[in-house]
């Protein structure tokens, strides 16, 4: 079976969408699906200005961008709220999928972050959530808590923000199979088809 690897970040809502849609679209293929968390924070720094077209209110861009997840969202029968903060903390959120993401059930927690901050307006970066929704998976929470803010699995998100730079990832979400990168969420169909297509 063949492999795609998703990656994206908890604050994007490009990523929101790909995430709602991937799941059902790779097993139509079948494909496996690879999910790699990171934070585009550290990416954005390294550029000029340091931010991305969404953060900043005056920007042509960054309205147009909401209005296009907006249409989106509307398309693809995908519930959205924009959260009252935005971007929103996603630190912790993406040390917990991390580690779901060795455990087999990234998935699922991916789902539920994204629901809670593009739906539910909660705070992703809160413990307090972070706690309900493993609860609500029948997770141990407090034992994934506790090896989610570990000074090693710290440092694997760190090292996987390097990873996602080495491989050429500037934005999310990114899809990468067969040495190839596809960037947005309007690319998800072009991967599936890119990763499972016949290579005889």
């Amino acid at each position: 079976m063949s492999t795609l690897e998703f990656w994206y970040d908890f604050a994007s809502p490009y990523s929101y969408i790909a995430a709602s849609r991937i799941a059902t679209l790779a097993y139509k293929v079948p494909l496996r699906i690879c999910w790699r968390p990171f934070l585009l924070g550290p990416i954005f720094k390294r550029r000029s200005g340091g931010a991305s077209a969404f953060q900043n209110p005056d920007d042509s861009e960054r309205r147009y961008r909401r209005r296009d997840v907006e249409r989106l969202c509307e398309q693809y029968d995908i519930p959205l709220r924009w959260p009252s903060v935005y971007p929103r903390g996603s630190l912790l959120a993406s040390r917990i999928a991390l580690l779901a993401a060795n455990e087999g059930w990234c998935g699922e927690i991916t789902r539920a972050f994204f629901h809670a901050n593009f739906f539910d307006d909660r705070d992703i970066g809160s413990e307090s959530v972070a706690r309900e929704l493993l609860t609500c998976l029948g997770k141990d929470a407090d034992a994934i808590l506790a090896e989610a803010t570990s000074a090693a699995n710290k440092e694997r998100l760190a090292m996987q923000v390097e990873e996602a730079i080495a491989r050429g990832i500037f934005g999310a979400p990114s899809f990468l199979t067969g040495g190839e990168l596809f960037w947005g969420s309007d690319r998800l169909e072009q991967a599936i088809e890119w990763a499972t297509r016949d290579k005889t």
